[in-house]
C-alpha cells in the first residue's frame, strides 16, 4: 500500500500530460506531477518518493525532501496563522498543519516550534504537534550510558536544554555542561552521560573521562595552525573564555594540553601556548 508521510519505493507505471503514475506491489497508484519527474526516469523502473496530500487533499508524490516525516520530531518555522490553526514550512508546496487542539499555545508567524509529525486516524491526514512530550518513549529506554547518540536540541529549560535522542526519547542537557554555541534546532552528535532511576536521561556534548581527550586536542591543534601556531589560553584563563575560543570546558582544555605537551607538541609559556 501507499504509506503517507514517509518515503516509497514505488515502481513508475506509465507517463502522461501531467507526470507519471507509480504504482506499489498491490496494485495502488500515485502522480508524481511533471514537475518533479527526474529527466532519466524510465517506465519500468523504481523511484524514491515522499507520499502525502496535497492542497486539494489529493495523495500524491514528491522527491522534494521534507524536513520531518511521519513519526518524526523536528523544529519548522511558522509560515502563517488562521482562524483554524497555523501552518508550518517542512519544505513542500503544501504547509504542515498544526490545529489550535496540538499548540501548547497560540502559534505565531516567523517563530520556531519543536513538533512531531503524526496521522490522524479520523482525516487520514498528516497533522502537526507541538505537544511533544507525548509522543516520546518513557518507559523502555534502550540505551547505554556512554552510547553516542543523534540529538535534536528542541527546548530551554531551568537546568539546561532538553534534546530528542534518537528521535524516540527525550533528555537533558545541564546548563553548566555545555562548551559550545548551539540553538534551539541544532542538530548535533551527544553522549549519554546517565540514566536515572525516573528513566530520565542526562546528556552530555562530550565523550566522559579520558575518552574526550583525543577529538579535542585535536581541536586545539586545529585552534593553533589556525592561529599561526598561538593560543592566548592558559590554565589560569577565565572558564568563560577558554569556553569561548574553544568550545570546552576547562577541564577539558586542561587535559587535552597535558596530552599535547606529553608528546612534546606544544609548549607551554604564561601568555599562552604555542606550537613546537
Amino acid at each position: 500500500m501507499l504509506h503517507l508521510g514517509i518515503k516509497n519505493t514505488l515502481r513508475i507505471l506509465r507517463g502522461t500530460g501531467v507526470g507519471m503514475f507509480l504504482g506499489d506491489e498491490e496494485g495502488n497508484d500515485v502522480l508524481l506531477p511533471k514537475k518533479y519527474v527526474p529527466e532519466n526516469a524510465i517506465v519500468g523502473e523504481d523511484i524514491e518518493v515522499f507520499i502525502y496530500r496535497d492542497s486539494e487533499d489529493r495523495i500524491i508524490a514528491t522527491n522534494l525532501e521534507p524536513k520531518i516525516q511521519l513519526n518524526q520530531f523536528a523544529c519548522l518555522q511558522v509560515k502563517s496563522v488562521t482562524a483554524i490553526g497555523a501552518f508550518l514550512d517542512w519544505g513542500l508546496e503544501k504547509d504542515l498543519f498544526v490545529p489550535f487542539r496540538e499548540q501548547n499555545k497560540k502559534m505565531e508567524e516567523g517563530r520556531w516550534y519543536a513538533v512531531y509529525l503524526y496521522l490522524d486516524e479520523e482525516t487520514d491526514r498528516l497533522v502537526a504537534s507541538c505537544k511533544v512530550n507525548r509522543y516520546f518513549e518513557k518507559e523502555n529506554i534502550d540505551l547505554l550510558i556512554g552510547q553516542e547518540v543523534d540529538l535534536l536540541i528542541f527546548e530551554e529549560t531551568d537546568l539546561g536544554l532538553n534534546a530528542v535522542i534518537n528521535n524516540k526519547y527525550k533528555g537533558l542537557i545541564y546548563e553548566n555542561e555545555i562548551f559550545q554555541r548551539i540553538k534551539i534546532g541544532t542538530r548535533t552528535k551527544g553522549f549519554v552521560k546517565n540514566l536515572r532511576d525516573d528513566n530520565r536521561v542526562d546528556l552530555s556534548l562530550q565523550k566522559q573521562g579520558y575518552a574526550n581527550v583525543e577529538p579535542n586536542a585535536e581541536r586545539i591543534m586545529e585552534k593553533l595552525k589556525a592561529n599561526n601556531g598561538f593560543l592566548d589560553v592558559t590554565d589560569k584563563s577565565d572558564s568563560n573564555y577558554v569556553m569561548y575560543q574553544l568550545e570546552m570546558s576547562k577541564k577539558t582544555f586542561k587535559k587535552a594540553v597535558g596530552a599535547l605537551y606529553r608528546q612534546k607538541i606544544i609548549r607551554i609559556e604564561e601568555d599562552g601556548i604555542y606550537l613546537v
